[in-house]
């Protein structure tokens, strides 16, 4: 699973425990007269001191330092997993470290929320701003993850627009911080939080909001009926004299396996089957890859659904993901009121302070492969001479290994990424991160 990013987080507020009397709303320059959040703007820097009740420009450095943790895991998993099945994406059941990148980014969007929106002044100003920005999110995957753009080893661009893919990462993000924003927007109490009850009470609305999407998610996943369906094998997926068209036998209710659960069924009747990912990961179970649980020709007597399209960031998949970003966002309110970063060990963390500090640019660059792909242009001679690979092969031969070799490329992808990291740093690169529109 490529992966993202807390691409939403905004202005924050420092973290304070909330005062008696709530003090009026501080200006800044991203604030107006009218505006709905209280700012709380980036820190200068990652030997700034230490943060002051006084301050109002401390950045949660924390929070950075996990999202740049959770960006390397992920540039880790997607480069070194092919080589590294342990570490790659479980091909149906069971859970690998892949698996802990996307509840990551989710648990960071539902932190920054709680931080952005922690004073609200317009609950309608602030709704609008939140539909904007998760629109905004929501366009942006379309056009990194739909197919415009290719991979590293693709040196074409386009996209059948009847073929486009519309969900993906930062669309998941998008929805998980949708949500997690209403919930904050209208669902907390306006309490004073001095007492365990009082902060139960500020915050319960939430929670049975969170379980009523929990309960929605199960409620389809096992009650909806998957009749028998069949599909149009794609042309990437075409091996041997397989048929254009497979029928695949369901007729059932409450299946978890990759062929009549109800995920896909919802997305094959709302969104197409031309417009879901074409390459699922049960392509590597052990009924669908001689190479299991690597990518590898089909077994015999595979079953017909193997070649079928799954959205992993479906529809009903992406509101059970959201749940995460609730548990992110309770998380922050304990940030909110009370203390954090408490310990300050900046210094060793600073390359990871970085990269989350400019996630999004990151996630273009390294997960959507747009700097490789662009590097990719450059070779030597032959078009399969590109520096790109080139880079990776003279790796493998140096360490007389292919594995150790493609882990050695994926540390200097790491490094590089950190490099970009830094620039847009002190550049000061927009970003979504930085809450600018």
């Amino acid at each position: 699973m490529s992966a993202l990013i807390d691409v939403v987080e905004e202005q924050r507020e420092p973290l304070l425990r909330e005062p008696s009397p709530p003090p009026p709303l501080l200006p800044s320059k991203h604030s107006s007269e009218n505006d709905d959040i209280v700012p709380f703007s980036s820190s200068d820097g990652p030997d700034s001191p230490a943060p002051n009740p006084a301050d109002q420009n401390q950045r949660l450095v924390s929070l950075d330092v996990f999202r740049g943790l959770t960006i390397a895991l992920m540039i880790l998993v997607d480069d070194a997993g092919g080589a590294f099945p342990s570490i790659n994406h479980s091909p149906w059941f069971g859970v690998t470290l892949a698996d802990f990148v996307m509840p990551s980014f989710l648990f960071g969007v539902g932190v920054s929320v709680s931080l952005v929106f922690k004073k609200i002044s317009s609950k309608t100003t602030a709704t609008k701003k939140v539909l904007l920005r998760a629109i905004k999110l929501f366009l942006l995957g379309v056009l990194l993850e739909g197919g415009y753009f290719h991979g590293r080893n693709h040196l074409t661009y386009g996209v059948d627009v009847a073929k486009i893919r519309w969900l993906g990462v930062l669309q998941r993000i998008s929805i998980g911080y949708l949500l997690a924003s209403m919930s904050e927007i209208w669902f907390v109490k306006n309490i004073m939080v001095d007492s365990p009850v009082a902060f139960v009470r500020k915050y319960y609305a939430q929670g049975l909001f969170a379980i009523l999407l929990c309960s929605t998610y199960l409620l389809l996943l096992y009650g909806l009926y998957v009749p028998n369906w069949s599909f149009a094998v794609s042309s990437l997926n075409v091996a041997g004299n397989t048929s254009d068209t497979q029928n695949v036998h369901c007729e059932m209710r409450g299946s978890l396996e990759p062929p009549c659960n109800a995920v896909g069924f919802i997305d094959r009747i709302i969104l197409g089957e031309k417009h879901l990912y074409q390459r699922p990961v049960y392509r590597r179970t052990k009924e669908c890859s001689v190479n299991s649980p690597d990518y590898g020709p089909l077994p015999p007597n595979s079953p017909g659904w193997c070649l079928a399209p799954f959205d992993p960031e479906g529809i009903l998949s992406s509101l059970m993901a959201a749940i995460t970003c609730f548990v992110g966002l309770h998380y922050g309110h304990i940030v909110v009121h009370f203390k954090v970063d408490v310990k300050h060990f900046r210094k060793p963390m600073i390359l990871l302070q970085w990269m989350g500090m400019n996630a999004l640019i990151i996630y273009a660059l390294a997960a959507r492969e747009l700097f490789p792909a662009a590097v990719q242009g450059f070779y030597w001679r032959s078009p399969e001479n590109t520096l790109v690979d080139g880079t990776e092969a003279l790796l493998q031969a140096m360490l007389h290994s292919r594995k150790w070799g493609t882990l050695a490329f994926v540390m200097l992808e790491i490094i590089m990424c950190h490099i970009a990291g830094k620039l847009s740093a002190e550049k000061r690169i927009p970003d979504f991160s930085d809450g600018k529109e």
